[in-house]
């Protein structure tokens, strides 16, 4: 238990602030969506950094929690000293990337967190090469290759915008630091 726990304490906090965001939330009537991210409108340029800790219901919540476990898992045993700079450049460039490009509604949740760790996860594979890299690609695409799905406009209630600006932005975080470093070489 010790191992788990210290091995994947990011994982945990992570997990944490959006549960306790959530249970806020809920006493809240979940009001705390008007924090997410409004594209265009200057109040909603707090909810690019939030968006990702507060959710619209407890289904919500509930149903991004196994896949940040699980994808932030393999994402922080495929690089642990990149774990935070990659989260953190997903939540700000999907976030800002919303906030540009998405329709005029309230987008809130982690789902684009969870598209940004199976983008940089499989762009990983795809740069490094190396037999760790692709053992956690393979593991991704067999757990959630149908993850895919979730960036086509199939409901109206779903930002498929975060879904795929998460996914350019996991991309993006690993395939910009590999760019620029072999640049210098």
């Amino acid at each position: 238990m010790k191992f788990i726990t210290k091995t994947f304490t990011p994982i945990l906090i992570l997990l944490a602030l959006i549960w306790g965001v959530e249970v806020i939330n809920i006493f809240l009537g979940h009001s705390l969506t008007s924090w997410g991210i409004l594209p265009r409108s200057i109040s909603g340029l707090i909810g690019i950094p939030l968006a990702p800790l507060i959710h619209a219901n407890l289904w919500h919540a509930l149903s991004n929690t196994i896949p940040i476990l699980i994808l932030g898992s393999l994402t922080l045993m495929s690089n642990k000293k990149d774990f935070w700079p990659t989260t953190v450049a997903i939540i700000l460039i999907g976030g800002l990337c919303v906030w540009l490009f998405a329709r005029g509604s309230y987008h809130v949740g982690a789902s684009g967190l969870v598209f940004g760790y199976f983008g940089a996860l499989l762009t990983r594979a795809l740069i490094e090469r190396s037999l760790t890299s692709i053992l956690i690609g393979i593991a991704t695409i067999l757990l959630y290759g149908g993850l895919i799905w979730g960036i086509l406009p199939l409901r109206s209630y779903i930002s498929f915008e975060g879904h795929f600006f998460g996914l350019l932005a996991g991309i993006f975080s690993i395939w910009l630091p590999h760019k620029f470093a072999t640049s210098k070489k």
